[in-house]
């Protein structure tokens, strides 16, 4: 069949099964082409399909030379239908491992739930005896509670008052777009307590328990957990919303895994991550309008980072070095190059001016498109998108 992207609100509901593989191969290559990092032998990745998390997988086996395990729950092809774009790269990823003689295995299922990690502890005892890295990238919008049943969902909104403020609202197919004023209504209790469940720290708690009960963690063993903090611009969002009561509750798991497991040599962190284009990040209200403006004043300054750029640099400056660049509660700054106070006075300014008619002198609009659509395989420029192409990708 011919593979073109389709659109609905906020996701691409196809996925170029030759665009994937060639993205996941431009990160190897890129990877391959920066110094080796003496880290991890044996990594296991909970939430490896995309962005942050395929990254850190990449990084791992190609920088490191590491045996890994991925888990991610992805949607698989049929003769009919492509797959999910995290399903390409998993089998992109497998095939790049296993000709690098590097051992992977993917799990395709629900990371949440119990028979997932048993699987997962299962894989580690089969092939290598333990993990010294597991890192904790998973963005999930629902998560069926394992010990209870309960469903939670998350939502994304401000807590205690209503946010007005600007977004970004783009027709990626067209390039079309235009600055739109925006309420956000504020979050119940509820919803709050479910974001919590959904993106706080528990679920990484219930892997280092089971992980330590098995026995499979390695003395010399390091968790790290994915976060975002933002700027002012998007704290309102971020940090003041019902994401940055899950991001708290995340801080506080952070420290319980230090006090419970520091003593037999968990090394427990959090890395704070730069602004990047992926899924979950263009569903939040005015996040695109701020990446985009902040994503023309890095590539001016030379400093913008793509997942593969940014975690390479954590993994080769921050995760197996000393000192790290860490904050007043322990975690690592990664963000430092948005954060930069030259770049967020430029931002401020821009973000004062922008409206639908200068948005393109002061946004990197295109890149924010093509950003989007390469996440699901289009646009890659040695692809040609108007062949035939298999959705089911031959196996060997």
């Amino acid at each position: 069949m011919i593979v073109k992207p389709r659109i609905r609100g906020f996701i691409c509901t196809t996925a170029h099964p030759t665009g994937c593989a060639r993205n996941v191969q431009d990160q190897v290559n890129y990877v391959r082409g920066r110094p080796q990092v003496k880290g991890s032998s044996n990594a296991l990745v909970v939430g490896c399909s995309a962005g942050y998390g395929l990254a850190s997988r990449i990084s791992a086996a190609f920088g490191c030379g590491a045996n890994t395990i991925g888990v991610s729950f992805e949607k698989e092809p049929s003769e009919r239908k492509t797959g999910s774009a995290g399903w390409y790269n998993n089998f992109a990823f497998d095939r790049l491992a296993s000709s690098a003689n590097l051992f992977s295995h993917t799990i395709n299922d629900d990371a949440f739930a119990d028979h997932t990690k048993i699987a997962v502890i299962e894989a580690i005892r089969k092939n290598f005896g333990s993990i010294d890295l597991l890192i904790y990238s998973l963005a999930a919008p629902i998560r069926t509670h394992p010990k209870t049943g309960e469903v939670f969902r998350s939502t994304i909104k401000p807590i205690g008052q209503t946010m007005n403020s600007r977004t970004l609202k783009l027709d990626v197919l067209t390039g079309n777009c235009e600055v739109a004023e925006i309420d956000i209504e504020e979050a119940t209790d509820e919803e709050i307590r479910s974001t919590t469940a959904v993106m706080g720290g528990e679920d990484w708690e219930y892997w280092i328990e089971v992980l330590s009960e098995a026995g499979v963690l390695a003395k010399n063993f390091k968790t790290v957990a994915y976060t975002y903090l933002g700027n002012e611009l998007t704290w309102p969002i971020y940090r003041g919303g019902t994401i940055g009561k899950a991001k708290e509750h995340l801080d506080e798991t952070c420290h319980k895994l230090k006090q419970r497991f520091g003593q037999s040599g968990v090394d427990a962190s959090i890395a704070v991550l730069k602004a990047v284009v992926t899924q979950a990040s263009t569903a939040i209200p005015v996040v695109p309008l701020y990446f985009s403006i902040l994503f023309r004043e890095m590539k001016a300054k030379g400093t913008h980072e793509d997942c593969i750029d940014h975690i390479h640099r954590l993994f080769h400056e921050q995760l197996y070095q000393e000192p790290r660049r860490e904050d007043d509660s322990g975690r690592i700054r990664m963000d430092n190059y948005e954060l930069d106070e030259a770049v967020q006075a430029s931002v401020a300014k821009s973000w004062e001016r922008i409206n639908s008619d200068n948005v393109h002198e002061l946004a990197d609009v295109n890149g924010f498109q093509a950003d989007f659509l390469r996440l699901f395989g289009f646009g890659h420029p040695e692809v040609d998108y108007d062949a035939e192409v298999n959705p089911v990708p031959l196996q060997g």
